[in-house]
């Protein structure tokens, strides 16, 4: 179970910062200098992708020692 923790985690945080960054370049967040900006609308969706990424590695390693 050790394992899948170096995965999840930074699947975890990098997701958080992807919806944070997209929904600020969105303009739906505001009060920062992203907030408006195209250039976090386009990172942070990659980022969000990143952290799902890792996320599935997770999982698919947990199961695959269960099996």
């Amino acid at each position: 179970m050790k394992r899948i923790w170096p995965f999840v985690v930074p699947g975890i945080v990098l997701s958080a910062v992807g919806l944070v960054w997209t929904l600020q370049g969105l303009n739906v967040l505001g009060g920062s200098v992203m907030s408006g900006s195209a250039l976090w609308a386009v990172i942070g969706p990659i980022v969000l992708l990143a952290g799902l990424v890792l996320i599935g590695i997770a999982i698919a390693r947990r199961r695959r020692r269960t099996e």
